[in-house]
């Protein structure tokens, strides 16, 4: 029984060091230029039907947030179907790291929103360039596992967080636009990086 024990956990070492060898093709181009239009989307809504961003903070924010869970599930289901097609046995290992390398900054910035909405509203305004930032800081924590060329879009985000929070802290208003075009394009910029540096454009089967 131990030596099968033993067995079963080489098996599981060998796979893990072989899919932290691998490119991960799990994310693709559709599902990262749709997220971009979600969070146009949202910012175009909120700014007809949301009067005052900085008077109802809860819920810009929950508008916010239900786009982000709506664009991590696109992800997430463009993800398992990638996944299994291009990396097959190594499927599960390669979409554990890639959540692995992730997990951390979206953790953060939950725990951050909620941290400043109970004990410092009156900073509230800073979340949306710190979110931006922290995105920055996932998509570089991915790049050994990605197409070096998206180092390209977590430069964009880290460079778009510090503007934002420039461009906030004259007013310390918070804006739908300075959430709803810096993803728009940032997640384009990712979407079209991943099309190209793949080859593909999710048509194969």
């Amino acid at each position: 029984m131990r030596d099968l024990d033993k067995a079963l956990a080489d098996i599981i070492a060998i796979r893990s060091q072989l899919a932290a060898g691998t490119a991960f093709r799990g994310y693709g181009p559709a599902a990262m230029a749709a997220t971009g239009g979600v969070a146009l989307l949202t910012a175009v809504l909120q700014y007809f039907w949301l009067d005052d961003p900085s008077g109802h903070p809860l819920t810009f924010f929950c508008g916010w947030a239900a786009a982000a869970l709506l664009s991590a599930l696109m992800i997430w289901v463009e993800m398992q179907a990638r996944s299994r097609r291009h990396h097959s046995g190594l499927a599960d290992a390669m979409i554990h790291q890639a959540v692995e390398q992730s997990l951390p900054a979206g953790i953060a910035g939950i725990l951050l929103a909620v941290m400043l909405g109970k004990f410092a509203p009156e900073t509230l305004w800073i979340l949306p360039g710190l979110w931006q930032i922290l995105v920055s800081l996932g998509v570089f924590a991915s790049v050994r596992s990605l197409p070096r060329t998206i180092a390209l879009g977590g430069a964009f985000y880290f460079l778009s967080g510090f503007s934002v929070l420039i461009l906030a802290s004259h007013s310390h208003a918070l804006s739908p636009w300075t959430m709803g075009l810096p993803f728009a394009f940032g997640q384009s910029l990712m979407a079209t990086i991943l099309y190209f540096a793949s080859g593909d454009d999710d048509a194969e089967t």
